[in-house]
């Protein structure tokens, strides 16, 4: 399998599922699963992206619908959050050059969680090898809700000041997208859920209207460097028409 490199993405964004039935097959607690992604897989993946300059990486890694899960399991998350990502972050913003940006509300995060989240961001924001965007209190429906928000309030501002007349109230694409999470990033070229699923359960519904979809049985802790070129050699033989 040999990869056109002139074909690759400019930016990959990875669903990480599977992480809790991986554990369950191997008799572990379902938070080890989540454990063994932080500690082997995500720099691993991120290794190869800097290896093939593709510059931007997604990881979908705590929807909002995660909170819903059990408490101990709740509480073990956010300690992997804590340890794991905190060590793991500091080893690439320091040694790899890697940009870190969060996609998501961090508020609903314990406080000490949030300011290490937003202390990354600031820390690493002129690095440019790589940059890696973290899913965190994430969902899509969630994201627009919350861009509309913005917009509206921004509306809301001129009407009150006269700067805009009541009937040229309207919202336009690019108002949507420079009011998004992910207004600084491009939309995703490639789509990627490992775990047997075959759906986007929310992802990026704004973004990823032409965004190329891969769908593998392998487990998120099984995801390797070379199930990412599975993946990278599959969207490098596909044509991408965007409605034309």
């Amino acid at each position: 399998m040999h990869l056109d490199l002139q074909k690759l993405p400019r930016h990959v964004a990875i669903i990480m599922d599977g992480n809790r039935r991986w554990a369950k097959a191997k008799g572990k607690n379902p938070v080890e699963g989540h454990k063994y992604v932080v500690d082997n897989v995500i720099e691993a993946l991120a290794d190869r992206c800097i290896e093939l300059e593709i510059p931007y990486l997604t990881l979908w890694a705590f929807s909002t619908e995660n909170w819903d899960r059990d408490q101990s399991e709740l509480k073990a998350l956010m300690q992997i959050f804590r340890l794991g990502f905190q060590k793991k972050t500091k080893q690439w913003m320091i040694n790899k050059g890697i940009k870190i940006q969060i996609l998501g509300e961090l508020d609903r995060f314990p406080k000490d969680i949030a300011d290490m989240c937003r202390d990354w961001m600031e820390t690493s924001k002129t690095n440019t090898k790589l940059t890696i965007t973290f899913a965190l209190n994430y969902g899509g429906r969630d994201e627009v809700r919350r861009a509309f928000n913005r917009i509206l309030e921004e509306k809301r501002q001129l009407l009150e000041v006269g700067e805009l007349a009541l009937e040229d109230l309207q919202v336009t694409e690019e108002e949507i997208g420079m009011n998004l999470d992910t207004a600084a990033t491009p939309d995703p070229d490639l789509i990627i859920r490992p775990g047997g699923q075959f759906r986007l359960s929310g992802f990026m519904p704004w973004q990823s209207v032409y965004s190329e979809l891969y769908f593998s049985d392998v487990l998120m802790p099984d995801f390797s460097p070379a199930q990412l070129d599975k993946a990278l050699f599959d969207f490098t033989e596909r044509q991408r028409r965007f409605g034309k």
